[in-house]
């Protein structure tokens, strides 16, 4: 509720259905900074990450109509939704060698880094992911953010779901040392204590 008394998700719904012309302006208005965050999570290039945001919106307006609300948070999830398929597709279209994993790692073969993020702040943490080459990455944030299970992230990137979970591993493993490598801890107890 805000200070009007109605859900700001459903007043912008009826404006879609009143056929308001204010209805994509405050869609806009209310999700585009969000939504440029989600997408900025896949797409660094920031002339790419425009188109795909375009794209995404031509496609929420064009098929708003056809949401069903199913409460509170329901249109935030399906617009992230929206985003998140631009987002992949465009990675599927434009980089087709991304996944390409010619070695084949045995996931118990590879060695854990395990940083110590508590004394990270969550700025710091989102920068170095973005660091990331751009499948580890993908496949990173379609894993730890979405939920996505190894099986879900292969049928969404024409993968195997072997180089799915050998790219998570890969990127958590280069997430940790790229955190180690800038000295972004703040303090190491184990140290001080010895």
């Amino acid at each position: 509720m805000n200070l009007f008394g109605h859900n700001k998700e459903q007043h912008i719904l009826n404006l879609f259905t009143e056929g308001d012309a204010a209805a994509m302006d405050e869609l806009y208005a209310e999700y585009a900074d969000y939504l440029t965050r989600i997408c900025s999570r896949y797409i660094e290039n920031q002339e790419n990450l425009r188109d795909v945001l375009q794209e995404a919106f031509i496609r929420i307006f064009t098929r708003i109509r056809t949401f069903e609300y199913r409460g509170k948070g329901s249109l935030k999830a399906w617009l992230t939704k929206v985003v998140v398929n631009e987002s992949l597709y465009f990675i599927r279209e434009s980089d087709a060698c991304l996944f390409i994993d010619e070695e084949e790692v045995s996931l118990h073969d590879i060695e854990e880094e395990k940083p110590d993020i508590d004394s990270l702040s969550i700025t710091q943490i989102t920068d170095a992911i973005q660091k990331l080459p751009p499948g580890y990455r993908t496949v990173f944030n379609l894993h730890v953010i979405e939920e996505k299970t190894h099986k879900e992230i292969a049928k969404l990137l024409n993968i195997k779901p072997d180089s799915s979970a050998s790219q998570f591993h890969k990127a958590r493993n280069m997430l940790a040392r790229m955190l180690k490598a800038q000295h972004i801890k703040v303090y190491d107890n184990e140290r001080k204590m010895a």
